[in-house]
């Protein structure tokens, strides 16, 4: 960021996520939950004289996890934005510890495209953009699958144009 005459300023970036990723972010909250929640529950139920000192834990977790499940997301959506222009991929994340990335495209190395069994189910993936960093790859979660595609797309294209190793 430069201050006077032709000042560059760090603003936030255009884009916000799909909606869908905040359907996305409660079926990992609920399912994170479900895990520890289902192994206290079936000790509890085993194991007589501790249950109370199982099911108790158990049912605070659930109650705690499903309430993160559906207030955690939405903060989430609000937060995270993305952009790419011709010169840069800006990524802003983070709730409590907000994290700017900007990656130029000099420095692009690779674009990938992921979609794990969750986000093909909400029809959604992840760009990730390696660069020449040592703090490693700008990632832009919880895009619709085929505007993913479109960005890596343009992305290879841009990177192609641009001279040099990226590094």
């Amino acid at each position: 960021m430069t201050t006077g005459e032709g000042a560059v300023r760090l603003r936030a970036p255009a884009h916000t996520l799909d909606p869908r990723a905040v359907r996305w972010w409660r079926a990992r909250w609920l399912l994170l939950t479900a895990a520890p929640v289902a192994v206290l529950a079936v000790l509890g139920a085993f194991l007589a004289s501790a249950r109370f000192w199982l099911l108790l834990p158990a049912a605070v977790l659930a109650v705690l996890g499903t309430a993160c499940a559906f207030l955690v997301p939405l903060w989430w959506f609000r937060t995270h934005r993305w952009e790419v222009t011709d010169e840069a991929v800006y990524v802003r994340t983070g709730v409590l510890w907000q994290e700017w990335r900007i990656a130029p495209m000099s420095r692009i190395q690779t674009v990938d495209t992921v979609r794990g069994p969750l986000e093909q189910l909400y029809r959604l993936a992840t760009v990730t953009v390696t660069t020449a960093s040592a703090k490693g790859a700008v990632r832009i979660e919880g895009l619709d699958h085929e505007l993913a595609a479109e960005l890596a797309e343009r992305l290879t294209r841009i990177t192609q144009d641009i001279p040099g190793d990226a590094t």
